[in-house]
């Protein structure tokens, strides 16, 4: 039997109406979240815009924090604060890698900690 590689998450392959079908969107609002600077699909040769699986799950959250009653502003500033949190995350597990650093995951409540919750790190010094 033959084992396919996994499929790059990355790589372009939906056009703008079948991403909109996915993600139980308008065209017009994808097209929308393009010209704000929410999402950033791949372009074909000819300009036709192609979103891959990331770009879906993105959709999908910019979907959820709109029903939550963020506007298109702090749905911006959520995603960043996102991607720099997941920088920071893994820019720790690199430099913990030599101490072997365990960095708690956020609280499943919704990232609020309660008292005596999350901001610990259990580490252990390598065996010399």
């Amino acid at each position: 039997m033959v084992r396919q590689a996994e499929p790059d998450r990355s790589r372009g392959v939906y056009g703008i109406s079948v991403a909109a079908d996915l993600v139980g969107n308008a065209a017009q609002n994808l097209r929308l979240y393009e010209a704000r600077g929410l999402v950033a699909p791949a372009r074909s040769e000819g300009g036709t815009r192609l979103y891959s699986e990331n770009d879906l799950e993105r959709l999908r959250m910019i979907g959820q924090l709109l029903e939550s009653g963020l506007n298109l502003a702090g749905v911006d500033m959520v995603l960043d604060l996102q991607e720099a949190n997941e920088r920071l995350r893994q820019e720790l597990d690199e430099r913990a890698g030599s101490s072997e650093c365990e960095i708690p995951s956020p609280a499943p409540n919704g990232g609020q900690e309660r008292e005596g919750e999350g901001g610990d790190r259990t580490c252990r010094q390598p065996a010399g």
